[in-house]
């Protein structure tokens, strides 16, 4: 995994987090605030064309118990996935920059609604026809795969090609995540920068 720190006089702006995307590299604060710069190897994605929805969450969604919106509570979302007992890579300065770029138009959220009450949901950044996933949450069980299934569904219905999901876990696998070689990745990605898409509007 490559990694790079930011020069102590470079201020982490929107612009500059738009060129990182664009090369492959995302921003991460260390427990103390410091940002870093990441462009793994492997990379973890989502195969558009290969996405798959669990049983127990297809059975969730025709339920029809939550309430899916696009881009109605960005500020909750970004701050319930820094809010972690754990520990968060989302500083403050990052949920500033990010919600930046959602007044830009280029953060956007995904949520899962549950009895009036935001209940899990996911964001990231879009730029061409790539969608970059940055974090999710739950409150109510399913929640967030709920948001996760949405995102494929609009993801695919404006043509977009590249669901990057940075690194690869147990719960994504589930839904068809795969490793490919950083090389691969950015050549997809050049693709899909090349590939100007809408996340939201007509």
């Amino acid at each position: 995994m490559a990694t790079s720190r930011r020069p102590p006089e470079q201020r982490l702006t929107p612009e500059l987090v738009l060129q990182a995307y664009s090369v492959g590299a995302f921003p991460m604060a260390d427990p103390d605030g410091e940002i870093g710069w990441y462009s793994p190897n492997p990379r973890a994605i989502i195969p558009l064309d290969r996405f798959h929805v669990p049983r127990t969450v297809r059975q969730l969604i025709r339920r029809g118990g939550f309430e899916v919106r696009v881009n109605t509570a960005f500020g909750e979302v970004i701050a319930a996935c820094a809010d972690r007992p754990e520990g968060t890579w989302i500083s403050d300065e990052i949920i500033a920059v990010y919600r930046m770029l959602h007044r830009r138009g280029y953060a956007h959220s995904v949520e899962s609604w549950h009895g009036g009450k935001l209940a899990g949901g996911l964001y990231g950044v879009t730029l061409g026809g790539a969608f970059f996933g940055e974090s999710m949450f739950t409150r109510v069980t399913g929640a967030s795969k709920v948001a996760l299934a949405a995102l494929v569904e609009r993801l695919r219905a404006r043509s977009f090609v590249l669901l990057d999901t940075q690194w690869s876990t147990p719960h994504l696998a589930r839904f068809g995540a795969v490793e490919i070689p950083r090389r691969e990745y950015l050549r997809r990605l050049r693709a899909a920068l090349a590939r100007p898409r809408r996340f939201t509007g007509e």
